[in-house]
């Protein structure tokens, strides 16, 4: 366990090094905050304006922050050395153990946007006892955008069906019949 808890320390795991920025301390038996950013990005581009929103002030007072940078993808990160091979996304989730159990945290609730919080809800599937709970957004990578809507929106191909069934099947109105 480090002694100094806040600021970037480099984490070894069986699958290589993660980068690892530490706001604040463990505070008692509370699960750390621990986030996974979304691919090409990092904890401060993709965290910063969150965690530095006024309103999340109260919530970092009490717990302590852990963000994870993929490998690589750190600021001032040097360029993957050739032939280097990247570690696939369950390897990136197996990643995670090494680096809760060397901060010494009980638990976390994981916080992860796109490629993050996959990796997060599949170290959650793995790991079930190290996680209190997730926020994750952009899950779906074959989702569909805000862009694919409005394409959908503007051709007019949008469907009427589920408009039509759905208050069928699920309104409250009896048949005639009285059954």
């Amino acid at each position: 366990m480090p002694e100094c808890w806040d600021g970037e320390h480099d984490v070894e795991t069986p699958y290589g090094m993660l980068h690892v920025v530490i706001r604040g301390a463990p505070k008692g038996n509370k699960p750390a905050i621990l986030t996974y950013h979304d691919v090409g990005l990092n904890h401060k581009l993709c965290f910063n304006s969150f965690f530095n929103n006024e309103d999340m002030q109260e919530i970092t007072k009490h717990f302590v922050v852990c963000h994870v940078d993929a490998p690589g993808q750190q600021i001032g990160a040097s360029q993957l050395p050739p032939g280097y091979q990247y570690p696939t996304m369950d390897q990136l989730a197996g990643m995670l153990p090494t680096v809760v159990q060397h901060f010494g945290f009980k638990s976390i609730v994981g916080i992860g946007v796109g490629a993050g919080a996959y990796i997060l809800a599949k170290f959650a599937l793995i790991f079930p006892d190290m996680v209190e709970g997730l926020v994750l957004l952009n899950i779906d990578p074959n989702g569909k955008g805000w862009i694919d809507w409005a394409a959908g929106k503007l051709t007019g191909l949008t469907s009427a069906l589920p408009d039509t069934v759905l208050p069928h099947l699920f309104s409250q109105v009896r048949s005639g019949s009285g059954n």
